[in-house]
């Protein structure tokens, strides 16, 4: 209960309060009560009034921050600090309620702690947002009471500010040290031999051992009189595409997030492998019609172009439209690249009214299409069946796991790449696709 602004009474005092008017109702028993209550009555007024002096002097010695990231990754977990200080020559109670985003959902985000005097003390938690976009931070409210306790004075503390939340660059970089680190098969990025040799000749140099002999120079070894091998780098500036279907098949949840959040955090954990290795990195997403074009290429703000469009992206609830992807395509797209086709087909008549023009984009690119696997389907289909209902469900759910092996087979059998993901797996696939046909020297 607020008295005066800033200032609350305790449940302390409520019980202080309490026993004075029990008291003084026993008083018509006993007569001796009343003096009592009268005499409690009194020290609450004087220890209520001191605790007021105490409040009011010990909340301008109080002071808070929010630490937070510059920007916040999507459906990872992002840490928030909160520092309190006592400046005040006693220790104090506080109760520490932060403001958080509203898309958190969470009303009472409260701590209690003391501090002593001169101290401080951090409050750390976590945050694991699903959805892209501003999440805007509130004040920070911490109620101060004295050792008393009959009071609680309310300070607002730390400045409002907005974070914006991004597509997992916490991700990017996990794969990014995975890739150079000798465990990384413990995650399932796989290190892929090189195959045979590009064509970027470098040099020629002389033979040692372990060099490849197929690689040995005949004339200039004849010339030299010393073996001498041809030396090859793998070819770079090679062109590569993250296309993004955005129509209403994307929009299906897991975990949180949905298929085109996923697909977003993998377009972007790829881009950077891509840079990486010197190719050149480009950015296409479409829905009913074509809405990003960023055309392919490996100067050093590229990525931050991919990130900063990749922020923006939302759901689309039409249809997707594969004849505006195709003239894009043939449009922006001049060379022979490497096309990753992110999309989501549930049933065999969806892919066959694509199929004729993803044969045309495979003919011209060289086409992988990262489709996803539904794995609640997946799970239910393996339930037992109780009940009449239970087999109907089941059956239905089998066919569905039936028509993604078909659209699988079909699209195999046109010779168009293809890979089946759970949606947890997306990245890791992506990744060991992109290394595997960059081995094969396949782009």
């Amino acid at each position: 209960m607020r008295i005066i602004k800033g200032l609350y009474l305790s449940n302390r005092f409520f019980w202080g309060c309490a026993l004075i008017v029990i008291l003084f109702c026993a008083s018509f028993l006993l007569p001796s009560l009343f003096v009592v209550s009268q005499v409690l009555l009194i020290a609450l007024v004087i220890v209520t009034v001191i605790d007021v002096f105490f409040s009011f002097s010990a909340s301008a010695k109080v002071e808070c921050e929010r630490i937070l990231p510059e920007y916040f990754s999507l459906a990872d977990e992002n840490a928030v600090t909160l520092v309190v200080h006592n400046r005040f020559s006693f220790a104090l109670r506080m109760e520490v309620y932060d403001e958080i985003p509203e898309q958190f959902q969470e009303r009472n985000f409260k701590t209690a702690l003391k501090v002593s005097s001169g101290k401080s003390k951090e409050i750390a938690y976590k945050l694991r947002p699903v959805l892209r976009g501003a999440y805007h931070f509130g004040k920070v409210n911490v109620f101060v009471s004295s050792g008393i306790g009959l009071l609680q004075y309310r300070l607002q503390r730390a400045n409002e500010v907005t974070v914006k939340v991004y597509p997992s660059i916490l991700q990017m970089r996990k794969y990014e040290l995975m890739l150079s680190n000798k465990t990384a098969t413990a995650y399932g990025v796989r290190k892929l031999r090189r195959l045979g040799h590009s064509y970027e000749f470098e040099k020629i140099k002389n033979y040692v051992d372990g060099d490849d002999i197929r690689s040995i120079n005949w004339k200039a070894t004849c010339r030299k009189d010393n073996l001498m091998v041809n030396q090859y780098e793998d070819e770079k500036s090679q062109s590569v595409y993250c296309v993004i279907d955005k129509s209403r098949s994307m929009m299906l949840p897991f975990d949180g997030l949905s298929l085109l959040d996923y697909s977003i955090n993998t377009s972007l954990a790829l881009s950077n492998m891509v840079l990486k290795k010197d190719d050149r990195m480009g950015l296409i997403t479409f829905s009913n019609k074509t809405e990003t074009v960023l055309k392919a290429d490996s100067k050093t703000k590229q990525l931050g172009l991919i990130l900063e469009n990749l922020y923006k992206e939302k759901e689309n609830h039409l249809e997707a439209n594969y004849e505006h992807l195709f003239l894009t395509l043939n449009n922006v797209v001049k060379n022979r690249s490497l096309i990753f086709l992110f999309a989501n087909f549930e049933s065999l008549h969806a892919i066959k009214r694509v199929l004729g023009l993803l044969r045309k984009i495979n003919q011209r690119h060289l086409l992988v299409l990262m489709i996803f696997e539904n794995t609640e389907i997946e799970s239910y289909s393996k339930q037992p069946a109780e009940s009449m209902e239970d087999i109907y469900l089941t059956t239905i759910a089998e066919k569905f796991i039936h028509d993604k092996y078909r659209i699988l087979q079909e699209l195999k059998n046109y010779g168009i790449q293809v890979v089946v993901n759970k949606p947890n797996d997306l990245s890791v696939n992506a990744i060991n696709k992109y290394m595997q046909l960059k081995s094969r020297g396949l782009i």
